[in-house]
């Protein structure tokens, strides 16, 4: 089922839900109308502006940084979408405000048909959705001119995307770092060091992200026993996923389990504003990627609801 969700609602169930490395099984676009922050996309690291969007493919992994003035809104495609999607990941930076307004009116109209049934909704749910399609597609095109960034990837970042690739399809295969180097036909050190410099974490850092994140999705949305999920997800024992998963999140599985929903949102992080200091990482980014114009102060953005 096609969803638009606001980045607040998605953050009611707690920082993790979008911060944290994890591949979804359906298509989704995200569009940033206020905040400056990072984005993880298939292991490479980039800044994200108002008045951008990133498109996100089925079983990509990809977590987005959650700053306290995050403002925009996630479409999801729903789950075996016919629609003609791009199979790879887009960073699209629409310049011109024709375009800018012509995504927020299809988020607009969108939401307001999934939110208000009428008379033929589902036929205009799969017209706005198709339409959606046009829009990324023609924004990829706008960044292929703009740039031979996209086809010119470095080795690096193309070995990262494998890896994060491989994580997704084996992750419950009881597989180790080690393991997918080989596979890769790396050592694990230059796997490391390549994650190093396209996303800044380690090999196992993003492995151990995917994982707890799984990990904390098993916990709060079905009553597996913990030792069934710790088998799940490739650990050896209970106890050594217990450690884990405590070292990773500063709780026990049974404490985060039993945490109420709200709890998650961690408003000790989100309560303090981004300093200059803390925003300077994110500008050389966005400098890197010819963005710092992109942060206008008028961006037209979907209505809260």
């Amino acid at each position: 089922m096609p969803r638009v969700v606001s980045f607040a609602r998605l953050l009611q169930g707690g920082r993790w839900r979008i911060e944290a490395m994890r591949a979804l099984k359906e298509t989704a676009l995200y569009w940033f109308s206020q905040g400056l922050g990072r984005i993880t996309v298939a292991g490479t690291t980039r800044g994200y502006a108002p008045a951008m969007a990133v498109f996100v493919p089925p079983g990509v992994l990809h977590g987005i940084e959650a700053v306290p003035r995050l403002q925009g809104y996630a479409v999801f495609f729903g789950k075996g979408s016919d629609l003609e999607l791009p199979s790879t990941p887009a960073f699209l930076r629409p310049k011109d405000a024709l375009a800018q307004r012509e995504l927020v009116n299809l988020i607009e109209n969108l939401q307001r048909e999934l939110e208000t049934p009428r008379t033929s909704s589902a036929r205009a749910v799969t017209a706005l959705l198709g339409l959606l399609s046009v829009w990324i597609d023609r924004q990829r095109e706008h960044e292929k001119e703009r740039t031979a960034e996209t086809s010119r990837a470095p080795v690096g970042q193309k070995l990262v995307a494998r890896y994060t690739a491989l994580i997704e399809r084996d992750l419950n295969a009881r597989r180790t770092v080690a393991d997918f180097a080989e596979a890769l036909g790396v050592t694990a050190t230059h796997l490391t060091r390549a994650c190093r410099a396209s996303c800044g974490k380690s090999a196992h850092s993003v492995f151990e992200e995917r994982l707890m994140f799984e990990a904390r999705r098993l916990l709060a949305e079905t009553r597996l026993p913990i030792q069934e999920i710790a088998a799940r997800l490739g650990f050896a024992s209970a106890s050594y996923f217990t450690r884990a998963f405590r070292r990773h999140t500063g709780l026990l599985p049974s404490a985060f389990r039993r945490r109420p929903m709200l709890q998650h949102m961690e408003s000790a992080q989100r309560a303090q504003p981004m300093t200059n200091a803390a925003t300077a990482p994110v500008q050389r980014l966005l400098s890197g990627q010819g963005r710092a114009a992109r942060a206008q102060a008028a961006v037209p953005a979907p209505r809260q609801r």
